[in-house]
C-alpha cells in the first residue's frame, strides 16, 4: 500500500515550483525559454556576506546552534528593527529558521488548532492557505481586485472575522502583486485587529527593502495590537541570499517559545555558517540592497510600461517586491488554432510552450484572472520576454 498521510493529501503541490519545474526541462532539451516565474533576485550574494561565511568556517563554526538561533544574529536583527523600524523587542523576542518560509510555518502550527479560521487576503502566496490546512485550520479568503490595488480594506477584514478567526496573514510588499500598504492604511487595519483581541496578524515582510515609496511601513507600529503581531523577514531577498536559508520571527515571547518548542523537535537552530553570513548582512554596509533596489526599480519601470503595450492585459504599478500581476481574462474564450485559452493557467502553459515565456497563472495565487511575472531578469530578458508575449498573445481569436 502506497498510502501517503490525509494531511499531504490535503495539501496542493506548488505551482510556482512547478512552472519553474517546467521551464528547466523545456531549456534541457534546448529550447530558448525566458523564466519569468521564479521568485528570487538575480543578483549574487554581496562579498562581505560571503567573506563571513569563509570565516565562520575557518573559525569552525561547524556545530549545532541554540534552536533559536545564535545570539549575535539575533541581537543583530534586534538592533536592524530598532533603528530600520523603530520597533522595540529583545532576543527572547526573536527566533531564526531555515528560511522565511519555515517562520510562517512554525508561527502557524504554533498558534493554529483545528477548525481555527485564519484570513488570507487574495492575491496571496500560494503556500499560505496550504500551510493553514496543514495545520488543519480554515484558510478564510478575502478577495481584492486589481481595482484596489489588490488591498483589502478595514471593511472587508472586519467583515470575514468571526468567533473562529486566530490570525490574519498580511503580506506587504505583496507576494505576487507587489502592493504596499501605506501606514494609513496599516492602521485602517489595526483599528479592527484591536477589537478582536484573540486574532493574531502574522506580518511577512519579506519583501521589505525591495521597495518604491522610501519607507517600508510594518504593522507592528501601532501600539495597541504590538503585542498581537508577529513579523517575519529574513536574508533572502534583500540581500540576494535565497539558499542560505535565513529567516526569523519578532513577536511577544510567548509565541517565540511555542515556535522553538517546535522548531527543536523537527529542525532544530538553522544552518550555523548561514546564520554568521545572515550576521554580517544586518550589521555590515547596506549599500548592496539600495544598489539592488534601484536595479528593481528600474526593471518595475521597464516592465511596467512594455506591459501596458500589450492589448489585453490590464496592468497596475507595483510599488515593491519584483512582481508584475496583470489581469488577462480578456483572452479567455479566445483559441489559437485547436488550442483554447479557459483560465490564466491555460494561458500561462500557452506563453511557456509557444512564447517560451515562463509565467505562473493566478489561480494558486488566488486570483484566476491574472498572471504572474517576476521581472527579478536582466533589461535585455524583460525586453525579449514581453516582445514574445506580445506577439504571441496576438495569435489568440
Amino acid at each position: 500500500m502506497n498510502q501517503l498521510s490525509d494531511r499531504l493529501n490535503s495539501l496542493s503541490p506548488s505551482a510556482t515550483l512547478a512552472m519553474s519545474q517546467k521551464s528547466s526541462e523545456l531549456k534541457a532539451q534546448g529550447v530558448d525559454v525566458i523564466n519569468l516565474s521564479v521568485g528570487e533576485p538575480d543578483f549574487n550574494t554581496p562579498d562581505h556576506i560571503k567573506e563571513a561565511a569563509k570565516k565562520a568556517i575557518d573559525e569552525n563554526y561547524s556545530r549545532y546552534s541554540p534552536v533559536a538561533g545564535y545570539p549575535a544574529l539575533r541581537n543583530a536583527i534586534v538592533a536592524k528593527l530598532k533603528n530600520e523600524n523603530g520597533l522595540e523587542y529583545t532576543a527572547a523576542q526573536i527566533s531564526c529558521a531555515n528560511g522565511a518560509k519555515q517562520s510562517v510555518c512554525n508561527t502557524i502550527l504554533t498558534l493554529i488548532n483545528k477548525g481555527d479560521e485564519v484570513i488570507v487576503p487574495a492575491p496571496f502566496w500560494v503556500s499560505y492557505p496550504e500551510m493553514v490546512k496543514l495545520a488543519e485550520g480554515t484558510p478564510v479568503i478575502v478577495r481584492a481586485g486589481i481595482e484596489q490595488d489588490f488591498k483589502i480594506t478595514p471593511a472587508q477584514l472586519e467583515a470575514a472575522i468571526t468567533p473562529k478567526t486566530r490570525a490574519l496573514i498580511l503580506c506587504s510588499p505583496s507576494n505576487p502583486t507587489g502592493s504596499v500598504y501605506s501606514k494609513e492604511e496599516l492602521k485602517g487595519l489595526a483599528e479592527v485587529i484591536a477589537k478582536h483581541e484573540r486574532v493574531i496578524v502574522i506580518a511577512d515582510e519579506i519583501y521589505e527593502h525591495i521597495n518604491y515609496i522610501g519607507k517600508h511601513e510594518s504593522i507592528a507600529q501601532f501600539a495597541d495590537i504590538k503585542d498581537r503581531v508577529v513579523i517575519v523577514n529574513g536574508v533572502s531577498k534583500a540581500y540576494a541570499m535565497t539558499g542560505w536559508r535565513i529567516g526569523f520571527i519578532a513577536g511577544p515571547e510567548w509565541i517565540v517559545k511555542g515556535v522553538n518548542k517546535l522548531q527543536g523537535q523537527y529542525t532544530s537552530g538553522p544552518c550555523s555558517v548561514s546564520q554568521k553570513a545572515a550576521e554580517a548582512a544586518y550589521t555590515g554596509t547596506q549599500a548592496p540592497v539600495e544598489e539592488m533596489r534601484k536595479a528593481f526599480e528600474r526593471r518595475r519601470d521597464l516592465i511596467v510600461k512594455l506591459a501596458k503595450e500589450i492589448p489585453g492585459f490590464e496592468v497596475n504599478v507595483p510599488q515593491g517586491a519584483f512582481y508584475l500581476f496583470p489581469k488577462c481574462d480578456s483572452f479567455f474564450g479566445k483559441k489559437d488554432g485547436d488550442r483554447v485559452i479557459n483560465n490564466a493557467d491555460d494561458l500561462a502553459m500557452y506563453l511557456l510552450e509557444v512564447g517560451h515565456v515562463a509565467c505562473v497563472g493566478g489561480t494558486s495565487f488566488g486570483a484566476p484572472e491574472c498572471i504572474r511575472m517576476s521581472y527579478a531578469t536582466s533589461d535585455e530578458n524583460i525586453v525579449e520576454s514581453m516582445r514574445r508575449i506580445k506577439e504571441t498573445l496576438a495569435r489568440l481569436k
